[in-house]
């Protein structure tokens, strides 16, 4: 039997989307945890597949308890040579443990909605297909960590995601399902208010275009991730 793959989520009624589905699909047992609501974290990763951390409102500057133990905590991951995945706060949270910045746009920009973004030819040996826009959230972005190498860049934000031993951070959102997308646009909308966001018509009429490009992408990143990461790669 497979090992439990980790995923820790910030909200009560948040949920793990289309990785969660994907990797039960695998075979994958998920062990949920919500440590911003008392959940303790596995001080090894003996027991477990890999480990992923998803987004959330709050910021990797924060200075919470959970959100300093959570980004404490990625050193365990990447010390044991097992997979790690941080999506949005879990990709900042990993470039801050690595000792990178993260930081507001300068311009107050925020990216909500679909963005193009750009594979390097590193990001192009975890997946050939990279689709030309994904789902964004988020008004904060990091600098590229010191000994880690970038898979994909943008445009406001330039760094999209990297990899660093057996961890890669995404700063987009893959996990996204139709039914999530509807209820951010409801319980978020006030986050449209930011310079750079798009508006709901467009999430609806770009999700239509891009999703499956997205879906496609995520099936073959997760099959790289699960077995080959902390095989090559920056260490």
């Amino acid at each position: 039997m497979l090992q439990p793959v980790l995923l820790i989520l910030h909200q009560e009624h948040s949920s793990p989307g289309r990785v969660g589905q994907r990797l039960a699909a695998r075979g994958y047992p998920l062990d949920i945890r919500r440590p911003r609501f008392g959940d303790d974290l596995p001080e090894t990763m003996d027991e477990h597949a890999g480990a992923v951390i998803f987004g959330g409102p709050q910021s990797a500057n924060d200075e919470d308890d959970f959100v300093k133990r959570e980004t404490d905590w990625i050193g365990v991951p990447l010390r044991d040579n097992k997979p790690y995945l941080g999506i949005c706060l879990g990709a900042q949270m990993m470039a801050r443990h690595l000792g990178a910045r993260v930081y507001p746009h300068p311009d107050g920009h925020a990216e909500v909605g679909y963005y193009p973004i750009r594979p390097t030819d590193a990001g192009l040996t975890v997946c050939p297909d990279w689709p030309d826009q994904v789902y964004q959230w988020h008004r904060e972005g990091f600098d590229l960590p010191s000994g880690s190498e970038l898979l994909a860049e943008g445009d406001a934000f330039s760094v999209q995601s990297f990899r660093h031993g057996s961890g890669y951070a995404v700063q987009f959102h893959p996990e996204v399902t139709h039914a999530m997308m509807y209820r951010w646009l409801v319980r978020g909308a006030h986050r449209m208010d930011m310079p750079g966001t798009k508006q709901r018509h467009e999430h609806i009429a770009d999700r239509a275009v891009h999703d499956r490009f997205v879906m496609a992408w995520l099936d073959s990143f997760l099959n790289h991730w699960l077995g080959r990461a902390g095989t090559e790669g920056a260490t």
